[in-house]
């Protein structure tokens, strides 16, 4: 059955105008500083506090006024991304834009008034936090599946993100509102679909090759990609790899003076605990396939043998310092040393040894393209996946770093800093 147009119009969600500004970001963001800015300072400063504030108060207003729309872009830019759920990443966000606020005026010696900044903080985390709650929960994507290639197999897997709706005729008439259609573009479709497609990007409805939204849902670009010539869309940019450099080696020279108690008690403990060194020292494949030492502090006993990378949680190599390193990540800290040398990033595809290289290198295809950027103290693939050594899990990592350089950008890095950040706290995700 064939829709008329008026139909078609208001097959997509969000598509009347209402709806629109109701799902505008901007329009939300202004209702947000209305609460959390311009209410708390008229209670306090009156109906008419433009008129009569102190140079303090006005900083104050406006310094708050640009913490919360930095926090609120930093969590809608993050949500954008596989797997996030925005409301968790609100106080981490506003918590961070209103402590560079507060730091900033101290360093300048502006004068501010520290209770509207408190206020408006804590305003700000309880609107963020039951805004984006409440919208995770209503906004989840309504997917319609045009039944044949590949959209059949990518997009029947279950995820709490997304609802699929299985097209039996060319039609939208027997499926709720939806927001976009998916099909494999690539594969034989019959005339009638053709048309179907033609007349949902007419009509303004999205349609994802279903590879694409693969990639939307799961963070994993498939190497069929690759075996389809398609290298050049996984080039990184290179713009930003300039940017990223010098934050690389910004904040080394930040992190290293503050973390270096942390790393002479850590060495110590290793001694301690058992014979040998507390650096461990290994040649690893990096930046363009150039062979580097890594450093990282001694986490197994330097006479027991294994197969080249670690077996499992109970891996009795491991000694008990080891695994508290491990747990929290402290073990990687002497690679701080290698981020400012240049051999590593701090966020980018972990580094496997020469020996575990080759042999993947043999087995698993395209390994060697993620070695267009710099290796990362932590990743995509770690954050997502954990850790992989056996060839099938390998591949799948494969997936998570070609994701990683497909979408190469600051908004992903920070992403996995919130995410590593996490594991060290939490102490999961980790061996």
């Amino acid at each position: 059955m064939k829709e008329d147009t008026t139909t078609m119009e208001h097959q997509r969600r969000y598509s009347r105008h209402h709806e629109r500004l109701v799902a505008s970001r901007r329009l939300q963001t202004f209702f947000g500083l209305l609460l959390v800015v311009v209410l708390p300072a008229m209670y306090r400063w009156g109906i008419d506090f433009w008129l009569t504030s102190t140079t303090a108060q006005w900083n104050a207003f406006i310094g708050t006024a640009a913490a919360f729309t930095l926090s609120m872009t930093f969590v809608n830019r993050l949500c954008q991304l596989p797997g996030t759920k925005s409301f968790a990443y609100v106080i981490p966000t506003v918590t961070v834009s209103y402590v560079v606020l507060v730091i900033f005026y101290s360093l300048l010696e502006i004068a501010v008034s520290r209770l509207q900044v408190g206020i408006s903080f804590a305003m700000a985390v309880v609107f963020g936090s039951i805004f984006y709650y409440v919208d995770s929960k209503l906004t989840t994507k309504r997917m319609a599946v045009v039944p044949f290639g590949k959209a059949l197999t990518l997009c029947v897997r279950k995820n709490a993100s997304v609802r699929w709706y299985m097209l039996n005729s060319p039609s939208l008439v027997d499926v709720k509102r939806i927001d976009a259609v998916v099909a494999d573009l690539r594969g034989d479709l019959p005339e009638e679909w053709q048309r179907f497609l033609a007349d949902c990007t007419i009509h303004r409805i999205p349609v994802y090759h279903a590879t694409q939204v693969h990639e939307m849902i799961t963070g994993r670009v498939l190497l069929d990609h690759l075996y389809a010539n398609e290298f050049g869309s996984l080039s990184p940019h290179e713009g930003y790899e300039v940017v990223k450099r010098g934050l690389d080696i910004l904040g080394a020279l930040l992190l290293l003076p503050l973390v270096s108690p942390i790393m002479v008690l850590t060495a110590i403990a290793i001694r301690r605990d058992s014979p040998g060194p507390a650096l461990f020292c290994q040649l690893r494949m990096g930046f363009h396939c150039r062979p580097f030492r890594v450093y990282k502090f001694r986490s197994m006993y330097t006479d027991h043998k294994g197969q080249g990378f670690t077996e499992g949680d109970n891996d009795p190599r491991i000694t008990r310092v080891g695994r508290v390193i491990r747990k929290y990540r402290l073990d990687e800290l002497p690679q701080l040393v290698n981020v400012l040398k240049g051999d590593m990033s701090f966020i980018g595809p972990r580094p496997e040894s020469m020996s575990l290289a080759s042999w993947y290198e043999k087995d698993v295809p395209f390994f060697h393209y993620r070695h267009v950027v710099r290796p990362g103290i932590s990743g995509w693939a770690q954050v997502e996946q954990g850790y992989a050594a056996e060839v099938d899990g390998m591949i799948e990592k494969l997936e998570y770093d070609f994701y990683y350089i497909k979408n190469f950008s600051i908004w992903l890095d920070l992403l996995i800093v919130l995410r590593t950040i996490r594991t060290i706290v939490t102490g999961k995700g980790s061996r």
